[in-house]
């Protein structure tokens, strides 16, 4: 049964899964970090270039609410199962 809970749950685990995701390591690999070859030249309506700005700016605006979110999760889930 779907609940407002898992609902949560299931949202912060794929803001867990964008933030955890290394430009150099993964990225890199499928040729989309920072220091691609033709970043200058690179089209900025891209659909390649708006998930890469869309991955940066999740990682930058919620690094230190995903960090409360996650301590608070925890705690919960310790104390009610």
């Amino acid at each position: 049964m779907l609940t407002l809970w898992n609902l949560f749950e299931a949202t912060l685990l794929c803001l867990n899964a964008v933030c955890v995701l290394h430009e150099e390591r993964f990225m890199q690999k499928m040729g989309w970090g920072s220091n691609s070859p033709n970043q200058g030249f690179e089209d900025q309506s891209s659909v390649k270039f708006q998930v890469l700005n869309l991955v940066r700016s999740i990682r930058t605006v919620t690094r230190i609410p995903l960090i409360i979110l996650n301590i608070l999760t925890i705690i919960f889930k310790l104390l009610l199962g």
